[in-house]
């Protein structure tokens, strides 16, 4: 954004990107330099702030929808996937009743979530082809 399209007020609305493309694997390892190391620093620190922004929004609007970012995880783990509507509806307070899916309350207490669960009792997972060690 920076240097193709010029979106920083500290450089102006300039291009510095050159019109080379990538030819193989590793040419932008040896690309030559367009932008002096006084320019390529702005870029750099542009680029920073640029991204530090974003990450401070993303943050504070997380922060601040906290309650329905947590009613969604909950919905997601216990449906897996949701629709842009089914979304809505959650944020609007509605229960989810898919027409193959029976209510939370009428299904089975055998049926375990595809998503596990930190702590609690049960068997041990080890990835495919893991054995227990043993001491000697």
């Amino acid at each position: 954004m920076v240097m193709e399209f010029g979106f920083s007020e500290k450089l102006g609305r300039l291009r510095y990107a050159s019109d080379e493309e990538e030819i193989f694997l590793g040419h932008s390892v040896a690309q030559r330099k367009n932008v002096s190391d006084a320019t390529a620093k702005i870029i750099d620190d542009e680029v920073r702030r640029m991204i530090d922004a974003a990450e401070a929004s993303a943050r504070k609007i997380l922060n601040e929808r906290r309650k329905d970012l947590e009613t969604l995880a909950q919905a997601l783990l216990e449906h897996e996937s949701l629709s842009g509507d089914e979304v809505k509806a959650v944020l609007r307070g509605e229960t989810i009743v898919r027409p193959e899916e029976p209510p939370a309350a009428e299904r089975g207490a055998g049926r375990k979530a595809s998503v596990p669960t930190s702590g609690g009792k049960g068997p041990v997972r080890r990835p495919m082809g893991a054995e227990p060690q043993t001491e000697p």
